[in-house]
C-alpha cells in the first residue's frame, strides 16, 4: 500500500519527465500560459521549454553581493515569472537537448524571454546573447552586481545535471 500511495504521489508530480530523448519529434513552435520551473526554463501547455543560449543559477544556488548571501537561484525563477506576466507564452523550438526538454526561444507580449532574463543579469549568455550579457555585467544587473559562480561550474561542484 505504501508503495503505491508513494508512487501516485510522484507520478503527479511536475517535474516528472517521461523518457523522452534529444532524438525525439518536437514541434515547432509552443503556444500557452507559461509557468518558470526555474530561470532559464518553464512549462508551457504541458511542454518543458528550456530557454536556449542563457543559463540562470540553479534553485538553490546562492550569489553574494555587498558582503551578503542572497538566494540568486530564487531570484531567477522571479525574475522569469515576472517576466511572463501571465501572458501568452510563444516559443519557436530548435531542438531538445539532451535532457528531452525542448530548447526554444520566447516571446511573451513582444518582449524577448531569453534576450531579457540575460540584459535583467539573471542569467548568462550560454551561446548566444553575448551582447546582453556585457550590458548587465557593465551596469553591474543582477548576479553582475557581486560574486557568484557560473551555473555550470555551480552545478559540477553540487554535482547537479
Amino acid at each position: 500500500m505504501l508503495i503505491v500511495a508513494a508512487t501516485a504521489i510522484f507520478a503527479g508530480r511536475d517535474h516528472w519527465r517521461f523518457s523522452r530523448s534529444q532524438h525525439d519529434p518536437f514541434p515547432p513552435r509552443v503556444s500557452g500560459s507559461g509557468r518558470p520551473i526555474d530561470g532559464d526554463s518553464l512549462w508551457v501547455e504541458g511542454n518543458e521549454v528550456r530557454l536556449q543560449g542563457i543559463d540562470a543559477p540553479e534553485g538553490r544556488q546562492t550569489c553574494g553581493r555587498g558582503g551578503e548571501v542572497w538566494k540568486c537561484g530564487e531570484e531567477a525563477y522571479l525574475a522569469l515569472a515576472r517576466a511572463t506576466g501571465g501572458g501568452t507564452v510563444t516559443c519557436d523550438v530548435t531542438q531538445r537537448d539532451v535532457y528531452g526538454r525542448l530548447l526554444a526561444h520566447c516571446v511573451v507580449g513582444g518582449r524577448d524571454l531569453n534576450a531579457g532574463m540575460v540584459a535583467a543579469g539573471m542569467a548568462v549568455a550560454y551561446g548566444a546573447y553575448d551582447a546582453e550579457e556585457a550590458d548587465a555585467r557593465a551596469a553591474k544587473r543582477g548576479l553582475w552586481a557581486g560574486e557568484f559562480d557560473r551555473p555550470g561550474k555551480w552545478r559540477a561542484e553540487n554535482k547537479i545535471k
